[in-house]
């Protein structure tokens, strides 16, 4: 019986649950490469960019996107003629390059996406504290277990 407790258990109904989220997030953000003139490569760089807790060097870009340098260098001059990142060096050393994500591109992203934000948070309110806790701790914990394995270089 589709949307029971049962369900949510098989790990087989919560792989298909898992995948049409991903599949509904990727027509959104494929959707937004195509109103940019970017290729949907170029937006998943733009959310590592974003989300790096630390300056992002290309070569740490590449290696979370499975890249080779080449495409890097590629998706990096694409992003910066549209104006979504700025290359800069290191202070502390000049051989090191640092890609930032440009201020005055995060607006139009964040009004492409407004529509994925209002449903996400019109589904959090169906959620009580705890279980947002559960949810948020499973996300958290599935994306630095996936983050662990190794991309595929393209």
């Amino acid at each position: 019986m589709p949307g029971t407790e049962e369900e949510a258990t098989d790990l087989q109904a919560f792989a298909r649950q898992l995948r049409r989220v991903n599949g509904e997030i990727n027509r959104l953000v494929h959707g937004f490469a195509l109103a940019r003139g970017l290729h949907p490569t170029d937006v998943q760089a733009l959310a590592v960019i974003l989300d790096s807790e630390e300056p992002l060097t290309p070569g740490r870009l590449g290696a979370r996107l499975g890249l080779t340098s080449g495409a890097v260098t590629a998706c990096l001059d694409r992003l910066e003629r549209s104006g979504q990142v700025r290359r800069s060096r290191a202070s502390d050393d000049r051989r090191v390059v640092h890609v930032h994500y440009v201020a005055d591109a995060k607006p139009a992203a964040r009004e492409y996406f407004r529509p994925l934000a209002r449903v996400t948070e019109a589904v959090r309110e169906r959620f009580d504290e705890a279980e947002l806790a559960v949810v948020a701790r499973f996300l958290r914990e599935l994306g630095e277990e996936l983050g662990e394995l190794p991309a595929p270089r393209r």
